[in-house]
């Protein structure tokens, strides 16, 4: 970038989920002047939570995961952030045992990763990580995002550098057809999922935290979400396949009965819910990868689930605060007065 020497450089991010806001935390940190855009209600992306409403259960108003699941932490950067969490009571061990359940046999247990769950929802982290940032703007729509002579214009705001911490296929929305930033997008396609919350009056399934589901055409996993909230609410959130998500996503609400059709059959049930909701997620899950962890040619930066190894909140952490470290460090020497940060190591 050529910039005058003194001018203190300004960054947007455009994409309120985990990946963005870690960015916007990075820059924030650096002594960078950062404001954050996100068009949903609340911050979070697909870490996002509703609350259960008008149910005439003893647990209405309770806090139910809708987007992701749970997290792993094997990154050391990203483990200090979740033993901070775990620290303030804010996130907590959930389970290392998910259940694999096929029609007709009984459940295998399988022990993984340790998965991480947060009292008060996975989107409550994203906004605890967001809690010292000064400008985040929600609900707040991007129309365009313009290269200039020495920057970018996020709509008519005037930044050194844009970040588009989101899906390709929003990111296409907002960027010029021809902006040579696509052509480093690797990613095509995405998964949709919908997410089915199914709250009873009592438990009448086993001791299951979670389960993946095989040959089903209808349903991908099934949550306990009375365990990963840590309460025992009777409440089971399942995500259905993308095949059955893409066919109902005009019109979610056709596909709850078959969504709870297949949850009572493969769980057992012997009693219906008394509360449901169904939660639409278009661009759930990446179908293939961007292999580098980040994407910045010196205006405009990517970053997201999709940048990295593997699809994950961790992923998308990683790759918004690798971005963020790098962009401060080549806006560092537009300002001395941002000097003193300068030696923070860069990933």
């Amino acid at each position: 970038m050529s910039r005058d020497v003194g001018h203190a450089p300004k960054v947007g991010v455009v994409g309120g989920g985990i990946s963005g806001i870690a960015c916007a935390s990075a820059l924030h940190a650096s002594g960078i002047d950062v404001v954050v855009f996100d068009r949903g209600r609340r911050i979070g992306g697909r870490m996002a939570s509703r609350r259960i409403r008008e149910s005439g259960l003893p647990y209405d108003g309770r806090v139910v995961d809708v987007g992701a699941s749970y997290f792993t932490a094997n990154d050391s950067a990203f483990v200090a952030v979740v033993d901070d969490w775990i620290a303030r009571g804010l996130a907590h061990q959930w389970t290392d045992k998910f259940a694999v359940l096929d029609p007709g046999s009984d459940p295998v247990i399988k022990v993984g990763p340790m998965r991480f769950g947060a009292a008060g929802g996975l989107g409550s982290l994203v906004e605890d990580l967001a809690a010292d940032l000064p400008n985040v703007l929600y609900p707040q729509d991007v129309s365009s995002i313009q290269r200039t002579s020495t920057g970018v214009l996020i709509d008519d705001l005037e930044v050194d550098v844009a970040v588009l911490a989101m899906p390709d296929a929003q990111l296409r929305d907002i960027l010029a057809a021809d902006d040579p930033a696509l052509s480093a997008v690797q990613v095509s396609a995405w998964d949709p999922v919908l997410a089915l919350v199914a709250a009873y009056p009592h438990r009448t399934w086993g001791d299951l935290d979670g389960a993946f589901v095989n040959q089903s055409a209808v349903l991908s996993f099934i949550a306990d979400d009375g365990r990963r909230r840590g309460d025992d609410a009777p409440v089971l959130v399942a995500h259905s396949g993308s095949v059955l998500a893409a066919r109902f996503l005009d019109d979610p609400a056709r596909a709850i009965p078959l969504m709870l059709a297949e949850l009572r059959s493969v769980m057992g049930l012997q009693v219906d819910p008394d509360w449901v909701e169904i939660k639409r997620w278009s661009l759930a899950r990446p179908r293939t990868m961007n292999a580098d962890p980040f994407y910045f040619d010196g205006h405009l930066g990517m970053c997201g689930d999709a940048w990295g190894s593997v699809s994950r909140i961790e992923t998308a952490w990683m790759s918004g605060d690798r971005l963020g470290r790098h962009i401060a460090a080549s806006l560092i020497p537009m300002n001395s007065g941002l000097l003193a940060v300068a030696t923070e190591t860069d990933y």
